[in-house]
């Protein structure tokens, strides 16, 4: 009987998408049945699967609180989720990039503000080139970029809405050589694109107009991708089936932006290849799965 694998989308992406096109062929192919599932639509029985591939939830920060009550859910019926729930928790709240530098990642230099004294922190560097987001976002949500002391990106700041933020000094080489993106399934690195930002932006995103681009990276920065990798396995959240490492190179070293374990795009599309090494990674973990409720059930039996 083929493993019933939950692919948890969107409302705004509710089918699987076209990048994952292939991911989902090779499942079948491996004899596992993958459904699209919004993540939020109250009629679905969770319990039905044997476990939930998340891929693109890309509002979850939207609805957080019912994003970590989703997370309770399945952790409750013991549906098991990949990446494993105590996983995505840690990494829905950015906060986690000042716990890796002080566990020795290099980062882009971080400082946590609350909205109540954005405006204080701001005014200690004036002029000065920087960026605010929210501790819960994706896709540059209720991020802002500007100079200090500019009046349009001072506005832009103090109608921020409550909560807690992100503080960093803008780094000129997103725009001037781009921001990497590295792949790893199963803890084992598979491809890497740069991504770079329209004329006259900064951000990425496709959506903004971002172009992307594969890549190859050098040894340092595939050295540096692995160790924020490996710093995070220590903190004993579970491994990680998938995983994307974004960063920027600034005077040759890798500064690590964004550790993304939950539903990152995974650039796919092209590269077939991936696919099917993700989906192999995945089929080993569901049939690892499958073989731990095996022996609980024989252990209680």
């Amino acid at each position: 009987m083929p493993v019933q694998l939950a692919i948890a989308t969107s409302a705004a992406y509710p089918t699987i998408h076209p990048d994952d096109a292939h991911l989902a062929a090779s499942l079948a192919a491996l004899d596992i049945q993958p459904q699209a599932c919004v993540w939020n639509d109250p009629a679905i029985d969770w319990t039905r699967f044997d476990a939930v591939l998340i891929r693109t939830i890309w509002d979850y920060f939207e609805h957080y609180d019912a994003f970590l009550a989703w997370l309770r859910q399945l952790e409750h019926a013991g549906v098991p989720a990949i990446n494993p729930v105590a996983l995505m928790r840690w990494n829905s709240d950015k906060r986690y990039l000042l716990q890796l530098e002080a566990l020795g990642v290099p980062t882009i230099p971080t400082q946590l503000v609350s909205r109540a004294v954005l405006h204080e922190a701001l005014a200690a560097s004036p002029g000065r080139d920087v960026v605010v987001k929210p501790c819960v976002s994706g896709g540059a949500w209720r991020t802002v970029r500007g100079t200090v002391g500019d009046p349009a990106f001072d506005r832009a700041a103090s109608e921020l809405p409550p909560g807690e933020y992100l503080l960093q000094p803008f780094v000129p080489a997103i725009v001037e050589d781009g921001e990497w993106s590295l792949l790893f399934f199963g803890g084992k690195f598979s491809h890497a694109v740069i991504k770079r930002p329209a004329a006259g932006d900064y951000r990425v995103q496709s959506q903004f107009g971002g172009r992307t681009d594969a890549i190859e990276p050098d040894a340092a920065t595939l050295a540096a991708a692995r160790h924020a990798l490996a710093t995070c396995a220590t903190l004993g959240n579970g491994d990680a089936e998938y995983a994307r490492v974004d960063g920027v190179v600034v005077d040759g070293q890798f500064l690590l932006m964004e550790l993304e374990l939950i539903e990152p795009f995974l650039f796919l599309a092209g590269r077939p290849d991936a696919a099917e090494r993700n989906a192999r990674v995945i089929a080993a973990r569901l049939e690892s799965l499958q073989t731990s409720k095996a022996g609980h059930r024989t252990e209680n039996a």
